[in-house]
């Protein structure tokens, strides 16, 4: 298991808001996918020649 990039209680939170349920697994899946679309953001940074990510980059 990696490090969790999300806060699982605000996850669940707005999931219910949603009136649905929070699998067990659906936090790390989610946290995944955030790591993923920083690595995407720091990757168009970088090319941009910035080491800043800005909020375009995402």
């Amino acid at each position: 298991m990696t490090e969790v990039l999300v806060v699982a209680s605000k996850v669940k939170e707005a999931i219910k808001a949603e009136d649905c349920n929070t699998a067990g697994d659906a936090v790390d899946a989610l946290s995944a996918e955030v790591a993923k679309m920083i690595k995407k953001a720091s990757a168009r940074a970088k090319e941009n020649g910035r080491k800043t990510v800005r909020a375009c980059d995402f």
